[in-house]
């Protein structure tokens, strides 16, 4: 799995850091989504996908292994 941003849309709502605070935060300056880790290890697989799945203006984007 790998997680690419589409960041010009982020809304700072939030979801993804409550669904997956050891994948992503929100930057300081201006509460927008920051990615902690592009590929994240499989126990954290489904807490991503719920990530992008509550995300308000869908700006996660869930890149899966082949």
């Amino acid at each position: 799995m790998r997680i690419e941003l589409d960041e010009e849309k982020c809304c700072g709502g939030g979801q993804c850091v409550e669904a997956a605070p050891e994948v992503f935060d929100q930057r300081e300056e201006d509460g927008l989504v920051l990615l902690l880790d592009a590929v994240p290890p499989p126990s954290q697989h489904v807490v991503v996908r719920t990530a992008a799945h509550l995300c308000p203006t869908s700006v996660i984007h869930v890149v899966e292994d082949d």
